[in-house]
């Protein structure tokens, strides 16, 4: 593992940067903390990829990592040029200074192939903590400040694949309370990989706006049915491991009129967001756990009660009388 730390201020706020001259030497039990610490921040299967609004070779990072991944001599030289980079990058006075270690991971094992690595890591935040240290016969006892080690702020990490469309990144922003876009958009220019856990995530994104904002513009439909709807979908994801969008439609939503609507629809949000969501892909289950909490089927009734309805819609039924709209309830056993 070769690293290397730098100090990136602010330089809206008058902050310097200050460039180290050569890489940091570590003892064996350093090295594994700090390695534990980079990489201990991604957890998400979600992945990424640089691009430029003109060519790749133009996006500084993706410039300054094809040159580190082609000659490893270049390290140091090319670690100057992304810290230089970033400290260019702060336009917004609420974006905090801090270090910037760049580091390389040699041939590291993914799955059955080897891969090198790049990582980009900047500590923000500072944690206090207590030194205590024996004088004679008691102890003294001082406050200091350091980086605490349960989670890195900024995290970035470049696979040497793919080179060619941007390589395959993990991207961690843990510290958002500068500047959402500072790390992602103005300093990585990063977009989110086309891949099967894009289109499980957004696939599942269209079907919940579809359904709530959509569907009752079109259609009569009241709030169970809706929320039937939307358990049906999630359930489609939960048990199937291959998505087919004709297969889904036809189950899901089973209307001929209702299905050509939703289609309408797809097409309309990929032209707006300019994305393409694909018909056929393999189910990633992490997605689908993330999106889980975005599907609430939930009625909420005044500011009196809220119904969960999580089975047979078919046992609650909807009326009205002298007193009022009202849901009834069949059940078997109260728990």
């Amino acid at each position: 593992m070769k690293i290397i730390a730098h100090r990136v201020g602010n330089k809206i706020n008058g902050e310097s940067l200050t460039l180290s001259q050569e890489e940091l030497q570590l003892e064996e039990g350093m090295a594994e903390l700090l390695e534990n610490y980079f990489l201990g921040s991604f957890k998400s299967e979600e992945t990424f990829h640089f691009y430029s609004d003109s060519y790749l070779v133009n996006n500084p990072v993706y410039s300054s990592v094809s040159e580190i991944f082609d000659d490893k001599s270049k390290f140091l030289w090319e670690s100057e040029n992304i810290a230089k980079h970033l400290f260019e990058a702060a336009e917004n006075p609420r974006v905090q200074g801090g270090e910037l270690f760049i580091v390389y991971f040699e041939d590291e094992r993914e799955g059955t192939e080897r891969v090198d690595k790049i990582g980009i890591f900047k500590t923000e935040k500072r944690e206090s903590f207590l030194k205590i240290s024996p004088n004679e016969e008691t102890f003294d006892i001082e406050k200091d400040q350091g980086i605490g080690l349960s989670k890195i702020d900024k995290a970035a990490l470049i696979y040497n694949n793919d080179k060619e469309t941007g390589y395959v990144l993990s991207v961690v922003d843990n510290n958002k309370n500068g500047d959402m876009y500072y790390w992602f958009e103005d300093f990585l220019k990063v977009k989110q990989r086309e891949d099967d856990y894009f289109y499980t995530e957004e696939s599942l994104m269209i079907f919940k706006d579809y359904i709530t904002k959509q569907l009752p513009q079109e259609f009569e439909i009241n709030k169970v049915d809706q929320v039937n709807y939307l358990n049906k979908s999630l359930n489609y994801f939960k048990e199937k491991d291959q998505f087919e969008l004709e297969e889904f439609t036809s189950e899901v939503l089973e209307n001929d009129e209702v299905i050509e609507s939703f289609n309408n629809f797809k097409t309309d949000y990929e032209q707006d967001m300019r994305i393409n969501v694909a018909e056929e892909f393999q189910i990633n289950s992490t997605a689908v756990k993330k999106m889980q909490r975005h599907f609430k089927s939930v009625i909420k009734l005044d500011k009196n009660f809220q119904i969960h309805i999580h089975g047979d819609q078919k046992l609650l039924e909807q009326g009205e009388n002298e007193k009022g709209k009202f849901y009834q309830l069949y059940f078997e056993k109260q728990q």
